[in-house]
């Protein structure tokens, strides 16, 4: 980034020596350093089954020994695809360990998404967990030449199983057909692409983001550095269900293993809050949706449990606004924290496990009421920062250094830069990836001739070194007027409606801003049963106009912080909820604007005319 009066950059915080500068000493330090019978933990035919540290190391090697008997060499590409399970972690650390390139892909992405992940990249070899993964392969198999193998975690005909696997490694071993693995593992250098990690993109086509070994060190170091190690500690419990295929959830797994805590891995998202009953982790990270979820769920109570929650929460953010100051209550409010606590709060906190010490939530901007309320439950929060491209953290809030509606404070090692004229956050240092696979157009778009990375995102660093995001910069909405509006703080703000499940702004070149609306259909759907609406068709109800005048309210209403011209003027009810499989989510369930736009093209010029 050129020196510009308008350009303010932020010193990083000297990052101390990385000794674990690759994802092969990371891993076998843990290995030495625990040894413990339960480092990975996953439910099978109903009881969970625990894997050692000592037995991850084994079953890494050989996945090493059989891929290394293929020809798999030094930076050849090995794709996974697969659900949380141990049988992902074991593969990133033989792949990693043997200097070859891993490609994790969402489970959730339909065939053709994959293929043309596989063709950018050229696997050779790709790993799946399910037969229902595996059909995916094969539907695409005839147009993938460089694809040699397939290798499923459980069993299918005529495809190599992971025990098969297994096996084919050990016989390598033991016949010394290959070299140590700790030996080739420990060659490894910390400037070698660790990782292809394809961006989900909420235009055009993903690109294969690039991360060295010390990329990702370095950010498990700064993070640590800045005090995760207060808040993730040794011998923890944690629960993994956010996908392995984000940076996010891999590279604090990577902390979970530095500090010996013991994963285990939720059998799907839906099952996530009975497997935290089950394991009753000490910390877990997630995205703000889930928090939300939560939120509204407790918040939205109805007759005389609804008082009682209301009286619960206005204690509660009392005493949370004074901890988060450094104080304690007292006298009569630290009673009445005690019958709330009882009567509310500690109902929430048995629901996650009873054990639940810290969130950490990411992905996305968390609501501060939404935060407030989870501090006020006694389940601390703590928001931060950062994206595939930075590995992933740039800022995080942390115990004893928390301003909510913030992402925290810049991590060691993490230097921030915000363009004046545009707000935009730039960053640099070791945590900025290498480059985009095959393309050096778009790696010289985002990293200029300085080093300094564009995010893409809006926001600046308050007093005290906090820094806040307004939203992304291509999402800024510009009116007929001239305006410029951000969107993400009032779809947020309209998002803590229990009747709202999706929300985008629109009102680019418009005369005014419009809200399209998602309803959370199973709430509506018990107010509409309240009201005397019949109708069971959802498109029907979506038209209705008492339930678009509800859910204005619902939406709009929540916005009398913000000027006249941000506030949207109509919504557009939508029946339907936007997915991945129609082209209107990402893997990480961001909502793409422009699909949205153009599928409901016509409905939103009638908006605009009517």
């Amino acid at each position: 980034m050129p020196a510009a009066p308008s350009f303010r950059a932020y010193p990083a915080i000297p990052l101390q020596p990385v000794e674990r500068d690759t994802i092969p000493k990371l891993f076998l330090r843990g290995v030495d350093r625990y040894d413990r019978p339960a480092a990975l933990r996953y439910k099978v035919g109903g009881a969970w089954k625990e894997w050692s540290h000592r037995e991850v190391e084994e079953q890494a090697a050989r996945l090493a020994a059989a891929l290394e008997g293929w020809g798999v060499r030094a930076g050849d590409r090995v794709a996974l695809l697969s659900e949380n399970r141990p049988e992902w972690a074991i593969t990133d650390y033989a792949v990693t360990g043997m200097g070859a390139i891993d490609v994790p892909i969402y489970p959730t992405l339909p065939a053709g998404q994959i293929q043309y992940i596989l063709d950018d990249c050229g696997a050779r070899v790709i790993l799946v967990s399910t037969r229902a993964q595996l059909a995916k392969i094969q539907e695409i198999r005839g147009e993938l030449p460089a694809l040699e193998r397939v290798v499923v975690f459980d069993e299918a005909a005529g495809v190599a199983s992971w025990a098969e696997v297994q096996e084919e490694g050990r016989r390598a071993i033991e016949e010394g057909r290959v070299g140590s693995f700790r030996e080739r593992a420990l060659g490894v250098k910390r400037d070698d692409v660790a990782t292809l990690i394809y961006t989900s993109g909420t235009t055009g086509d993903p690109k294969g983001v690039m991360l060295t070994h010390f990329n990702l060190c370095s950010n498990v170091a700064g993070s640590q550095q800045h005090g995760l190690s207060d808040v993730i500690l040794t011998g923890d419990r944690t629960l993994s269900f956010l996908p392995l295929s984000h940076v996010f959830e891999r590279m604090v797994d990577y902390l979970y293993w530095d500090v010996g805590a013991c994963i285990s891995y939720a059998e799907s998202f839906e099952k996530v809050v009975d497997n935290m009953g089950e394991v009753g982790p000490n910390i877990a990270v997630a995205v703000p949706r889930l928090f939300e979820k939560i939120y509204t769920r407790v918040t939205g109570a109805t007759g005389v449990k609804k008082a009682l929650v209301g009286w619960a929460l206005g204690v509660g953010t009392r005493v949370a606004d004074l901890r988060l100051a450094g104080s304690e209550p007292g006298g009569a409010l630290a009673l009445q924290y005690r019958l709330a606590d009882r009567l509310v709060f500690s109902k929430l906190r048995a629901r996650t496990g009873g054990r639940m010490r810290n969130f950490v939530s990411g992905g996305a901007p968390l609501s501060a009421d939404v935060a407030r309320f989870f501090f006020a439950a006694g389940l601390p929060v703590y928001e931060g920062y950062g994206l595939t491209e930075t590995s992933p953290v740039i800022a995080v809030n942390k115990p004893g250094k928390v301003r909510l509606g913030t992402v925290g404070a810049i991590i060691p090692g993490v230097e921030v830069g915000i363009d004046g004229e545009t707000g935009e956050i730039l960053t640099r240092g070791p945590h900025v990836m290498k480059g985009y696979w095959n393309r050096p157009d778009a790696t010289a778009q985002a990293i200029g001739p300085n080093g300094w990375f564009h995010t893409g995102d809006i926001g600046e660093v308050t007093d005290g070194g906090f820094l806040r995001i307004t939203d992304r910069l291509k999402n800024i909405i510009v009116t007929a007027g001239g305006k410029n509006v951000a969107p993400a703080p009032m779809e947020n703000a309209a998002l803590l409606s229990p009747y709202v499940a999706q929300i985008v702004m629109l009102g680019d070149r418009r005369p005014f801003t419009t809200f399209l609306v998602v309803p959370e259909w199973e709430n509506l759907e018990t107010w509409c049963r309240q009201q005397g609406l019949a109708a069971t068709d959802r498109a029907v109800l979506a038209a209705e106009p008492r339930v678009v005048e509800h859910l204005t309210r619902e939406t709009v209403g929540r916005l009398a912080g913000f000027a006249h011209y941000e506030v949207p003027k109509r919504i557009l009810v939508i029946p339907d909820e936007f997915t991945i499989d129609a082209g209107l989510l990402t893997p990480k369930l961001s909502i793409k604007r422009k699909a949205v736009e153009q599928r409901y093209q016509e409905r939103i010029e009638e908006l605009y005319q009517g």
